[in-house]
Formats: C-alpha cells, structure tokens, sequence
C-alpha cells in the first residue's frame, strides 16, 4: 500500500525518526501507525545493543532545584553534535523535570519513571534510534536539605548542587556558592566532610614531600660547602650536559655525586620526626582550606571565605551538601 506523507508527517511528529525510517516502518506495517511506532523503537533498542561498548563521553548535563530538592542529571551521547541538537537537549530537559517533580533519590527511580505509557529507560534507549549514538544517563545525583540551589553552566557541561541548613536561602546567595563550586570544585562541605581515607593520603603525601625537601636542603648545602654549585648537579641529564657544556669536569660530577649520595642517606636516617610531623600537619590544614567548601577563599570576594560571606548573609547558615558534575576535565 502507498504511503502518504501525511501518515509519514504523523509517525515523524511522534517518534522524531527519520523521514526514510519512517517511511519504511509504515511500509512494512501497511501504514498502522502503532506497529510502526514500534518497529522505530525496536530500532532504537537494536541501536543501542550494537553501540554499548562505544564511549560516551559527550552530553547535556543540567541542574534544577524545587524547594528543599535539587537533582543534577547527565545525559551522555558520543559527540557534541548529538549534545547540541534540540531534540536531546529538551529530552534531558524534560527527564530532569521528572525527576525533580517526582523526587527520585536515585537513577533506577528516574528510569522506572512512565511518560505516556514508556518508561524513561525506553526514552533514552528511543533517543539512540535517533541519532545513531549509545545514549545513557551517565550521572544522577540528589541533594535533599531545608533550602537548595542549582547552578548550569552556559555550556550544559557543568553544573551544581547545594543544600543549606537553613530555609528560605535567598536565590542568588545559594546560586553564587553553586558557582563556587562549579569553579573550585571542593572535595566536601567542610574538614569534619572529608573521608578520612582522603585525610590519610593527603597527610603520607605532606610527609614524603616534607622529608625530600629536607634532605634537599641539606644535600645543597653539602655541596655547597664543597665549592660546587648545586643547579650543576640537580639531574643526571644536567651532570652530563654541563661536562659537555664545559662548566664541570667529569672529577667534579664525580665527588658531587659522592657528596649527593652520603648527605641524603645521612639525612635521611635522621629526620626530626615532630618537624616532619608539623610541617606535614601546616600542609594538610592548606588542603583543607583550598578543598573545603566552608573555608574556600570566597571567588567573588578575596576577603572572605564561604563560610563568612554565608554568615554574614543569613546568621548561622552554612552549605552541608553539595553534588558536581563536570563532563570535560577538571
């Protein structure tokens, strides 16, 4: 039977597929509009199988909060070109709307979700039909907390979460610490926030960096109390090219090699624990007030921390969760 562009017109307006695709599913369904839809959607999920071991690195992320609820969701595809197109923008548009208004805790909560009989896990798996890459939500993340904000990025490839402890947190307040977050990426509200894994790592890498340091210093001052000059014997690759170069004799690199070599391994055996303790201790309190939201240097104003510029907006307020999410590299 003929197919009319009407009927085509109709299964383009409620599938978006292509106008060939849906010329040929109405084809083969002798124009029944219902097995044609399906035989698309069929399409999509075929799609999707062949394309689940393809990255999906690109996408739409966006942010949006409701009262004391704000959701972050990332819809992933393979290229920006899918990521820029309308249709996939307003899909991701329209499964963040869901799952704020229905308060999804989690992304098997959202994709259970049913729109006009599908569930969202059929949306996105439709959407790949569509555009012929895998398509996934590829993040899902919740703050749940008396007042939130919600902060988009201009680029739809990064946005915010935060959840404060307090009520009826003025709109702009809370949309500038998203941006503070979005920008400086805390590692966690505050020092108490941190796992204590992180604090374990941050303090072994403060005290290894603090013992080279020190047996540095004292190696340089070795060889210069020898006469040499310690940039001439910082490397290997320096020791031979300053020979080549003419500025140290090969007797040179080998006594300063001498010196290197007892100063470190004497040093090295007696390190001043406590010092190395403290100094490690000074660096660990550095990483906290660079990677704790609370005491970040607040980016709209120098003099002030977060945690101050919240205090001085609303007495006793203070963020206690926040969600991040960034498709390029941070």
């Amino acid at each position: 039977m003929a197919v009319t562009m009407a009927e085509i017109t109709k299964l383009r307006h409620l599938t978006s597929a292509g106008l060939m695709d849906c010329k040929k599913a109405l084809a083969e369904t002798d124009g029944d509009i219902e097995k044609a839809v399906e035989i698309l959607r069929k399409k999509g999920q075929a799609v999707a199988a062949k394309r689940e071991d393809r990255n999906a690195a690109e996408g739409c992320v966006m942010s949006k909060n409701d009262g004391n609820f704000a959701a972050i969701l990332a819809l992933n595809c393979e290229t920006d070109f899918v990521a820029k197109n309308e249709g996939f923008v307003n899909l991701a548009k329209t499964l963040l709307d869901l799952a704020v208004a229905n308060r999804c805790k989690n992304a098997e909560e959202l994709k259970a979700l049913t729109v006009d009989g599908r569930t969202v896990a059929d949306l996105v798996t439709e959407e790949s039909g569509k555009t012929g890459e895998k398509t996934e939500i590829g993040a899902y993340e919740v703050v749940e907390a008396p007042s939130t904000a919600a902060y988009n990025h201009f680029n739809n490839k990064l946005a915010a979460i935060v959840g404060f402890n307090l009520p009826g947190v003025d709109a702009q307040v809370g949309r500038e610490v998203c941006m503070q977050i979005a920008s400086m990426n805390p590692v966690a509200c505050s020092r108490n926030d941190v796992p204590q894994a992180t604090i374990d790592q941050e303090i072994a890498v403060a005290v290894e960096k603090t013992k080279q340091e020190q047996v540095k210093k004292a190696v340089e001052a070795a060889l210069k109390k020898a006469g040499l000059n310690p940039n001439h014997f910082d490397s290997e690759d320096h020791i031979e090219s300053n020979i080549t170069k003419g500025w140290i004799t090969a007797d040179d690199a080998a006594k300063a090699r001498q010196i290197m070599k007892e100063t470190a391994e004497a040093k090295a055996a007696n390190l001043p624990e406590a010092m190395i303790q403290n100094i490690a201790n000074g660096r660990l309190n550095k990483f906290f007030k660079e990677s704790c939201l609370m005491e970040q240097e607040y980016v709209q104003d120098s003099k002030l921390t977060v945690g101050q510029f919240l205090e001085q907006t609303q007495k006793g307020l203070v963020a206690v969760d926040f969600k991040r999410v960034n498709l390029n590299a941070d």
